[in-house]
């Protein structure tokens, strides 16, 4: 009943846009869309490099020269260029679809596209994520856990904004249970990846004080194309992908699906957390199928609907719950589906209304035997959410984003524990939680190189109360080949539903329902450097000072305190020649605790330091790429073995991975990913072992 109320709201403001933006957009000459810039300090999307050599981590695509839309497009016809790009070596490259989210650029926006996905060999978004420049990341590879963590710039998985298409995908609960699950999404169906903050984290939410993980899928093709991929490897490593594109008159679509296994019985020292008997590491294995479809229907040349869709379902076992060994299982269903109209206003683009209506249920159930007693943990949230955004080109150097922001989230907690110590806390928990945000971004060029970014956001909770959270941001460019920036962002993330009503039965962690919101600011100052043609940096400071941060304190959740953030971190790209590039990235994190216990301590599970690099070459369809890793160990905060301290460290390490292509037809290549080349059996975090050198052998098809 809610969510409907939020609907007839969504279409009715809807409406009221559309007829007065449209009748003032009338007015707007076509000349006047653009921003006037003379700096030739390039975007991340600006720099020039052949489709055909080996992409960078932080690199998108060129721009394509023609306009999105013209003021009279062909009846019927698509607004994307669909068909695929034929190079003079004869490789066929699929073109991007997805539009790229038009932000401020105040803070540096970090994008990789597919084509350098599927060079890495990530089998999932963490994967993915954790080669790019201040990402530190323990629950991916071989024995990941979902409880090791995903960090951005200091900040948790849950400081942080992920979203699909634009719109939002973390439900409302800690990210012991249903937090964004990094695996919810095929890789086969990603287009790119964007990451952004400072700003640009106001359209999409105060709790983002890490940043705003933006998930672009594919869409459809007018020319049908089919690619397939089968992978086998060590530990019983097997994944398939397939995935079809289409158009059938001015519908396009795009469906996926992607199946993997693998079962992640490795010896491991002892001393490691879920080691079994006979040496080896226990209850890892996971088993993850997904299934993706996006449809795009351009209803007028001027009006485009869009759906898409997303269905997982992963069966896994759970180490990270300490010593003795852990017999506790995880299922995990989502659902994800997205509805989408966009409406051009006015003269040109100018003026875009985009309407968005989402939902998403998590379904999380723990499940198993601790010694001769049996517990079992269920959430279940769903997730509505409606938004309307408008991007406004009122003057030629001024341009508005505002909207409207509606979000629902109902969650069902039912726990169970035979325990008898806790078999009082058996019991069933539903709760909702309504939020309604009113954003807007304004940009305006004050000169040709000095451009000021203005963000508000205001929030309406139903159990916090409301907020107002500013933002800004700047830009200015010195010299062509030099740029200075900075951003400031005030926000607050609210504690999960489950934190404050739902017993954690695996765990044994009581819920709390005093606990305060996270409150605090975060900021960057960097510089943007052109050295050479082919050679270009972006070096960024950043920090940010959160309190009341959410933590647990004798088995229960409690507000722990102060917690101040400084950091640093660049990223490199550089073309050494036709068909060889390379890229470095670097971060620098000290999250220090001010208050309580632990004060003066570094965060747990963060790193201080965390790099990648890489080189590859590219050429006709040949394709070899190393990658080096290096990461100097986090604090174990959790989960220590008897006589440990919590303040110990976790060794660093350093990481040699090599991934190669040979073409064997046209359209078949087979792949390879060698990892770990230097077959160390480091510890990835918290008592958690690599298994040392493994292999995948695939091949991949498209026609």
């Amino acid at each position: 009943m809610k969510f409907s109320i939020l609907v007839f709201q969504v279409i009715l403001i809807n409406f009221a846009f559309t007829s007065v933006a449209f009748a003032q957009e009338n007015n707007l000459e076509p000349k006047k869309t653009s921003i006037r810039k003379v700096s030739k300090i390039p975007y991340l999307n600006e720099i020039e490099k052949s489709y055909t050599s080996a992409e960078l981590l932080t690199q998108t695509p060129i721009p394509s020269k023609k306009p999105e839309t013209t003021d009279n497009p062909e009846q019927n016809s698509t607004t994307n260029e669909s068909e695929p790009k034929i190079e003079d070596d004869g490789a066929i490259i699929i073109d991007v679809t997805g539009k790229k989210d038009n932000l401020p650029q105040s803070t540096p926006t970090y994008v990789i596209e597919k084509e350098e996905i599927e060079k890495q060999g990530a089998t999932s978004v963490s994967d993915i994520l954790k080669k790019m420049p201040g990402f530190a990341i323990n629950d991916s590879g071989h024995g990941a856990d979902i409880h090791t963590g995903t960090y951005y710039r200091g900040a948790s998985i849950n400081q942080s904004v992920f979203l699909i298409n634009g719109r939002p995908i973390n439900t409302n609960v800690n990210t012991y249970h249903g937090a964004t699950d990094l695996n919810s999404i095929p890789v086969e169906a990603i287009e790119r990846v964007e990451l952004y903050s400072g700003a640009a984290s106001t359209l999409y939410g105060s709790s983002a004080f890490g940043g705003v993980v933006n998930i672009i899928t594919k869409e459809g093709s007018r020319n049908p194309r089919l690619n397939a991929t089968a992978e086998f490897g060590d530990l019983n490593f097997n994944n398939q992908q397939l995935s079809y594109a289409g158009a059938t008159g001015s519908l396009r679509y795009n469906l996926s699906f992607e199946r993997s296994f693998i079962d992640n019985r490795y010896r491991v020292p002892e001393g490691a957390a879920n080691r079994d008997e006979r040496g080896y590491l226990f209850n890892a294995d996971t088993a993850t199928s997904t299934y993706f479809g996006s449809f795009a229907f351009d209803v007028d040349p001027r009006n485009t609907l869009s759906l898409d869709v997303t269905k997982l379902s992963s069966r896994r076992g759970l180490i990270y719950f300490g010593f003795p060994l852990q017999r506790d299982r995880l299922d995990h269903d989502n659902l994800n589906i997205g509805l989408a109209w966009k409406i051009r206003l006015g003269n040109g683009n100018s003026s875009v209304l985009t309407t968005t209506l989402g939902y998403n249920q998590d379904y999380f159930n723990t499940y198993g035997p601790s010694s001769q007693y049996y517990r079992t943990g269920t959430l279940d949230t769903q997730l509505y959410t409606a938004r309307i955004d408008h991007e406004w080109q009122l003057t030629p150097n001024n341009k508005l984003r505002w909207g409207l922001d509606l979000q629902n989230t109902d969650l069902n907690g039912d726990v169970f524990s035979t325990v008898p110590t806790r078999s009082t806390l058996n019991e069933k928990e539903n709760e909702s939680l309504l939020n309604t945000s009113l954003f807007a971004v304004n940009t305006w060029n004050i000169t040709d190189n000095f451009q000021v970014d203005l963000g508000l956001r205001q929030s309406f909770d139903s159990k916090f109360g409301n907020y107002l959270k500013p933002s800004v941001g700047l830009k200015y460019d010195i010299v062509p080949a030099l740029a200075v920036r900075g951003s400031w962002a005030d926000g607050q993330r609210n504690p999960g539903l489950d934190q404050l009503y739902v017993y954690d039965t695996v765990h044994g962690w009581l819920p709390n329902p005093d606990l305060k919101p996270e409150t605090g600011s975060s900021w960057t100052a960097g510089i943007d450097v052109r050295f050479s043609k082919d050679l270009t940096g972006q070096f960024t400071y950043f920090g940010s000072s959160l309190d009341n941060r959410l933590g647990v304190v004798q088995g229960k959740w409690e507000n722990i305190g102060l917690v101040d953030t400084n950091g640093f971190e660049a990223a490199l790209r550089w073309k050494i020649a036709s068909g060889w590039s390379t890229f470095l990235n670097y971060t620098y994190t000290d999250a220090k605790i001010k208050t309580g216990t632990d004060k003066g301590l570094q965060l747990g599970l963060i790193p201080y330091s965390v790099a990648s690099a890489g080189i590859g070459y590219e050429n006709r369809g040949w394709q070899a790429n190393l990658y080096a890793t290096y990461y100097s160990g986090a604090r174990r905060s959790l989960y220590v073995r008897t006589g440990d301290l919590t303040t110990d460290f976790s060794p660093s390490f350093f990481n040699l991975d090599f991934s190669a292509r040979v073409p064997v037809t046209r359209n078949l290549g087979l792949t390879v990913y060698l990892e770990n080349l230097l077959d160390e059996q480091y510890e990835r975090v918290n008592r958690i072992y690599s298994p040392g050198f493994t292999f995948r052998l695939g091949l991949t098809s498209n026609i």
